[in-house]
């Protein structure tokens, strides 16, 4: 009898919990009044640009959002708004070998993100991210570049999201 109640109590306590809107399994903390987003486009006004990496990240945020939250994706209106600028897009030498030549080198990706809350201001934020990864300077970047791309986008959209509603 004594488990019986105490699974019980489990029970309804976890359902107390998620049903209250505001905490989540996922780790979000989103108003319940809070029911859809927007991600608008994201700009490249890096100095070198990467055709595809505006794209990557503008449909990496929405599979984020998507998966992890219970919002509903808005093409213009969405509750929660965000918009972004990639900023830079640069490689640089890490690791110089005794012959002064780059043994290593980092591509960096900096983006610039505005978070709008049309329920909530309060929560309004502007705010930049960055990621890199390293790589060995004796493979051409136009081998990897693809596969860095998206190690560092998934590591800048995980940034993003948590910063937004995760409230990490």
């Amino acid at each position: 009898m004594k488990k019986i109640v105490i699974i019980i109590f489990s029970v309804l306590s976890i359902l107390g919990i998620s049903s209250c809107g505001i905490y989540s399994f996922s780790g979000t903390s989103i108003q319940p009044d809070v029911k859809s987003f927007t991600v608008e486009p994201f700009e490249n006004n890096a100095m070198k640009i990467n055709p595809q990496l505006a794209n990557l990240l503008t449909e990496s945020l929405i599979d984020k959002y998507t998966n992890l939250t219970n919002l509903e994706m808005s093409t213009d209106n969405g509750d929660l708004r965000i918009s972004g600028i990639i900023t830079s897009y640069n490689i640089a030498p890490t690791a110089i070998t005794a012959d002064e030549i780059a043994s290593q080198n980092r591509l960096t990706i900096t983006v610039k993100i505005k978070y709008t809350n049309r329920l909530h201001p309060e929560e309004d934020m502007e705010q930049s991210f960055s990621g890199f990864s390293n790589y060995d300077s004796s493979v051409a970047l136009d081998a990897i570049e693809s596969s860095l791309c998206e190690e560092i986008t998934d590591r800048i959209v995980e940034e993003i999201f948590n910063a937004t509603v995760a409230n990490w």
